[in-house]
């Protein structure tokens, strides 16, 4: 585990043993119909999931703006009680290895909110998105390529329409096949922003 991952974990173990503190009415921070603005960064690096001989080592960081809107009103009982939050991100990948290169595009993210412990809120994402890159390494050669991605995480709300989050990622990156070659690589991704709920 890298210094980077380490940190994230530990930011994540931090806000997991503060527990929901204060009193909060999610109730109306999360009701039907309310737009979330959130703006993030994150780290990755790339990892060998199918144990290839030899990989790039490519490791970037991201910046997003995601608009987004909770379209339902809040479901399920107990633990699993909770909002979606469905929305798009405009996004921009920055690659630092193997050599610098870029991925611009869009995503298109769901992202599901845990409320049963008061401020403290725990969620799940999945994200699709399509780009530009010039990213060119032995896993993806081409100027179109797909970024997907599942991730966990916590929000803190700092008051009744802030909050800040920290979460993992687990980014697959690939041209669907569009041009060659076209081994695609995945990624282990740290990830903070903050989130603003406009009624």
């Amino acid at each position: 585990m890298n210094r980077r991952t380490a940190l994230a974990a530990g930011l994540l173990a931090l806000l997991a043993l503060g527990g929901p503190a204060w009193a909060f009415d999610n109730e109306q921070t999360f009701a039907k119909g309310t737009y979330v603005f959130s703006f993030e960064g994150s780290y990755g690096e790339q990892f060998n999931l199918e144990g290839h001989r030899v990989q790039s080592d490519v490791a970037f960081f991201n910046l997003g703006i995601r608009a987004a809107l909770l379209p339902f009103d809040r479901f399920g009982g107990g633990p699993l009680q909770g909002a979606l939050e469905l929305g798009v991100e405009p996004l921009y990948q920055r690659y630092t290895e193997p050599k610098p290169a870029f991925w611009g595009g869009v995503a298109a993210v769901a992202r599901y909110h845990f409320l049963g412990l008061g401020r403290l809120v725990p969620y799940a994402e999945l994200a699709g998105a399509a780009g530009g890159t010039d990213l060119r390494v032995r896993e993806i050669d081409s100027d179109l390529s797909f970024l997907l991605w599942g991730g966990v995480g916590v929000s803190v709300f700092v008051t009744d329409s802030t909050a800040v989050y920290a979460g993992y990622r687990f980014e697959h990156n690939s041209n669907g096949n569009t041009s060659q070659p076209n081994r695609g690589w995945e990624s282990h991704v740290g990830v903070v922003g903050v989130s603003y709920y406009v009624q």
